[in-house]
């Protein structure tokens, strides 16, 4: 690859397939790598419990396809979220949270997302920001021990919509492991709630962005809204991430039957990101 970025392909943009399948279907598509999904399923929350044989398998198949993996997406953790009030719900998630990383040293993973929550469901108090807070410096410490680089995603609550708010949390923490991971569908909804701009916004995390999601939006909605109709402006999200220096990009997006196609869409972004080369 003589690229100067990785172009990577969110798992739930496939169909439900077996890992080889997904694999070569995300080479087909010419995309660099594969963004994991541990999700709040049991199925998929079961994969950080898999045996070192399996995880083995895993980047066999990686090497035989081609296609590593090389981003987590810990989504499990809206779900049992960090500063949950139910201590159970709670030590669940730092529990998922510790053994994504290392299901994400052993698979040779290079970034984990976490979610900006400190709850979702469950209203948010000063204790369960508190709590969130004394979550997060646990599992970094887990991570940097891993050598695991963690990325808060910007969401869709107030809590952490925007990367100035999640780089108020990369400074409690101030560790070379946890950085933004930002989702600049998000950041663009939020910036509309909040009348300003998700371009500078986004250049508030100066220094401390590892990758970008690669999502479409549009005001009030977050989720399976086709790139081109919704209110992104990617172009120039990519030019100020690039100018910050990220080189790692993922296609968020979920599949759909006669949806979206993955081949069509990172066509749609390499052309973008083809230009910042030039």
């Amino acid at each position: 690859m003589n690229r100067a970025y990785t172009l990577g392909l969110y798992e739930k943009a496939m169909p439900e397939l077996k890992w080889a399948e997904k694999l070569r279907m995300a080479r087909e598509a010419d995309y660099d790598f594969v963004e994991i999904s541990i999700d709040a399923t049991e199925e998929k929350i079961n994969r950080i419990y898999s045996t070192k044989e399996e995880r083995r398998r895993l980047v066999d198949l990686c090497f035989e396809t081609e296609m590593p993996i090389r981003t987590l997406n810990a989504s499990a953790l809206t779900k049992y979220s960090l500063g949950n009030p139910d201590p159970d719900v709670c030590a669940r998630g730092v529990e998922i949270a510790e053994r994504s990383i290392e299901l994400a040293d052993d698979l040779g993973v290079r970034i984990m997302m976490i979610p900006g929550y400190d709850v979702y469901y469950e209203p948010h108090t000063e204790e369960t920001e508190q709590r969130f807070t004394e979550n997060i410096r646990r599992i970094e410490r887990h991570a940097a021990a891993a050598g695991v680089q963690l990325g808060f995603e910007t969401m869709e609550n107030e809590f952490m919509n925007t990367v100035q708010k999640a780089m108020h949390y990369v400074g409690l923490v101030n560790s070379n492991y946890l950085k933004i991971y930002p989702d600049i569908g998000n950041t663009t909804n939020a910036a509309v709630l909040h009348g300003t701009d998700p371009i500078e916004d986004l250049k508030c995390g100066a220094g401390q962005l590892v990758a970008l999601h690669l999502k479409e939006t549009c005001p009030g909605h977050y989720r399976e809204i086709p790139y081109g109709e919704g209110h992104v402006n990617f172009e120039a999200a990519i030019r100020t991430a690039w100018e910050l220096g990220v080189r790692r990009y993922v296609t968020e997006f979920w599949y759909k039957p006669g949806g979206e196609k993955p081949a069509e869409v990172r066509a749609r972004f390499a052309e973008i990101l083809d230009r910042q080369e030039q």
